[in-house]
């Protein structure tokens, strides 16, 4: 199987911060611009380089998704995993890459690109790059398992990550087979943007397109055995989304807006939800990130006060 690889140019502080956080499930890799990026898809690695002269690999992580977000709401999805310590720290950063007044108020947009189970390599497990990398190269370049220079790379990445898991194998005795994709395992982030962007960022039951006042919503909770998926999640108005884990509205199987009549009798109010009750809710244009009908049903039976 044809896999890619990504070397990126990674930022020293967001690498140092990063590398010494324990069990980190997800990490930012922003960009300082809001450039695409369409180099990986999901399940193939990405990984770290330093910055020259340090010409080597410190590590990587499974590409899961990527995008472009205001930097206030990165910070919301990611927090530390943005590789700072506060929103602050990450807008300086970002304003001394974009050379711009680091005063600058604007909530400018960065590309994000989301990885899961992220890996930091110790020193001595570090790799120097690919002959053909360029000193010139200030993003990152691509490689492929089909040239001998990339399948030689996967081959040291997964050599070293078998390590990771079982130190006690000596160099050499691990042999890898064909290049594979792996399934990313999304974290609260990722699942965040995901939906969000699955549902064009508009709110599944109003169409409310401000984007800080819209929250991704898991219609089975994550506590309760739901998990960060694109089918188990609702983009909703934060109001209504407060409402939904509450269990004072619902989406059904047949994807209508229910409004229980405890919030009239509860706080004799609620007039804008009731409007909306009965309404078919705006759907996801893949039919496969479509809500999983088994959890609303199970929301329905067990959130739902009816």
């Amino acid at each position: 199987m044809d896999i890619n690889l990504v070397i990126a140019v990674t930022d020293g502080d967001w690498f140092e911060m990063l590398r010494k956080q324990p069990n980190l499930s997800e990490v930012n890799f922003w960009a300082p611009s809001a450039a695409n990026f369409r180099a990986l898809q999901p399940g193939e690695m990405f990984l770290f380089k330093l910055h020259a002269p340090r010409n080597v690999i410190v590590g990587g992580g499974i590409f899961a998704y990527s995008n472009t977000l205001p930097c206030s709401l990165a910070w919301e999805a990611f927090g530390e995993g943005n590789g700072a310590r506060s929103a602050q720290e990450m807008r300086s950063r970002i304003a001394r890459y974009r050379h711009i007044d680091p005063g600058d108020r604007s909530d400018f947009d960065i590309g994000c690109r989301i990885l899961t189970q992220p890996f930091f390599f110790e020193e001595r497990d570090w790799i120097r790059v690919p002959a053909s990398w360029s000193p010139n190269i200030v993003s990152f370049k691509t490689y492929t398992t089909t040239d001998a220079e990339g399948l030689a790379l996967w081959e040291k990445i997964n050599w070293r990550l078998g390590r990771l898991m079982t130190p006690e194998i000596p160099e050499g005795s691990k042999r890898f087979g064909e290049p594979y994709l792996i399934r990313p395992r999304l974290g609260q982030g990722a699942f965040r943007v995901l939906v969000t962007d699955i549902y064009r960022r508009r709110c599944a039951i109003t169409q409310e397109r401000t984007l800080p006042a819209l929250e991704a919503a898991h219609i089975r909770p994550y506590g309760d055995g739901g998990a960060h998926e694109a089918t188990n999640g609702l983009l909703l108005r934060r109001d209504i989304h407060s409402l939904f884990d509450a269990g004072y509205v619902t989406v059904t199987p047949e994807l209508r807006f229910e409004v229980s009549r405890r919030i009239r009798e509860e706080f004799d109010n609620g007039k804008h939800y009731y409007d909306l009750h009965g309404h078919q809710i705006q759907l996801p244009s893949e039919s496969g990130q479509h809500p999983n009908p088994d959890a609303l049903r199970w929301h329905n039976e067990n959130c739902f006060k009816g």
